[in-house]
């Protein structure tokens, strides 16, 4: 097999030492160049054509932003951003102009965090390597047409309460087209699962609540499931539930540095399909590996309905596949489609955001 061809992009020469250092440890992976500006990126990408690049967005003279801009104009290709946990923001601007995902530098110097980001730096660029970055760039489109969605013509004949949704790469552009386009009565309680450090998600909760209808917010211990809100796992935990008299709520645990996918979207659904059962709604999106099969699984054991991100838009199709492969998958839809059936399967009224 041959390798998987990576330029780095960064002007730090101790960041591009250590990235090179952490990617040469894998006989998988070749450093084909190494840049410290987005002008010497742009030649190096013409000439070395790489499978993938890793990406740094404060540089000098052409940052990382302007040289995304020109990537995905003339040479698309899949794109992890190197990031500090202060930068939030501007990672998730930097995924709405294409890349593909992100890695977290460690805020210290112990040899345990640099440990953690070898190994997930590692994971994703293998993972990304079959990355459609036609699919991606199609999703993004999609959102920015902001197409209504229309509304289903018959309801269905579960009576869904609770909709747990996991996903990996890809997810926060997936996770845009399907909060922008619920109905503000969308009477179910959501809660998602996206593989993403700590310190990330909560700014991540707000984009989703400025373009969505209903309240999406980062959640916190203790918090309730409610008809029109999406709660969002935070990073660096693992989001369960417990019923608290009437009401069912969040409990968080913190993730181990031995567990593979974090946050755990396996758990999150097997304990919301304990809770809820038959009225419970899983949803795949992309996404690289296997973390969702399990949950989904259990979700359809328990009497509940399943629902997998199509290959024919999803921009990793790892964690769809595995659902489909297990099969478990009720329906298999694109993402525009996926809201509609959402609504299609859950009935009632629910409350209205801000109320």
């Amino acid at each position: 097999m041959s390798k998987i061809r990576i330029l780095i992009v960064d002007d730090s020469a101790y960041s591009r030492q250590t990235l090179r250092k952490m990617l040469e440890a894998d006989q998988a992976i070749e450093v084909a160049g190494i840049s410290a500006d987005g002008i010497d990126a742009m030649a190096k990408t013409l000439r070395h054509k790489p499978d993938l690049i890793t990406l740094d967005l404060e540089m000098p003279g052409m940052d990382g932003f302007s040289f995304l801009r020109w990537l995905m104009e003339n040479r698309p290709t899949p794109v992890i951003i190197i990031s500090s946990y202060s930068d939030s923001k501007t990672v998730f601007k930097a995924l709405e102009f294409g890349a593909a995902d992100f890695i977290a530098k460690p805020s210290r110097m112990a040899l345990a965090d640099f440990r953690t980001m070898e190994k997930e730096l590692l994971m994703k660029v293998k993972g990304i390597k079959g990355l459609r970055m036609d699919r991606l760039s199609k999703n993004l489109e999609f959102f920015e047409a902001k197409k209504s969605i229309p509304v289903p013509l018959e309801r269905s004949a579960f009576d869904i309460n609770a909709v747990a949704i996991g996903t990996s790469t890809g997810g926060p552009a997936a996770l845009k087209i399907l909060f922008s386009r619920l109905p503000a009565d969308f009477a179910a309680g959501i809660v998602v699962s996206q593989h993403m450090p700590k310190g990330f998600t909560a700014s991540f909760a707000d984009r989703l609540n400025n373009i969505s209808k209903i309240e999406v917010k980062e959640a916190a211990e203790g918090d309730s499931l409610e008809h029109g809100r999406a709660l969002i796992c935070p990073g660096g935990y693992h989001m369960t539930f417990t019923k608290k008299g009437k009401k069912v709520v969040t409990t968080m645990k913190e993730t181990r540095s031995t567990d593979k996918y974090t946050p755990s979207v396996d758990l999150m659904m097997s304990s919301l399909a304990e809770i809820y059962g038959p009225q419970t709604l899983g949803v795949i999106l992309t996404g690289m590996g296997s973390d969702g099969r399990a949950g989904m699984l259990e979700i359809k054991k328990r009497g509940g309905y399943t629902i997998v991100e199509s290959e024919e838009s999803a921009v990793v199709f790892g964690m769809p596949s595995e659902v489909i492969k297990a099969g478990v998958a009720e329906r298999i839809l694109p993402i525009s489609d996926i809201p509609v059936e959402m609504v299609r399967l859950v009935k009632g009224t629910g409350r209205r955001k801000g109320s």
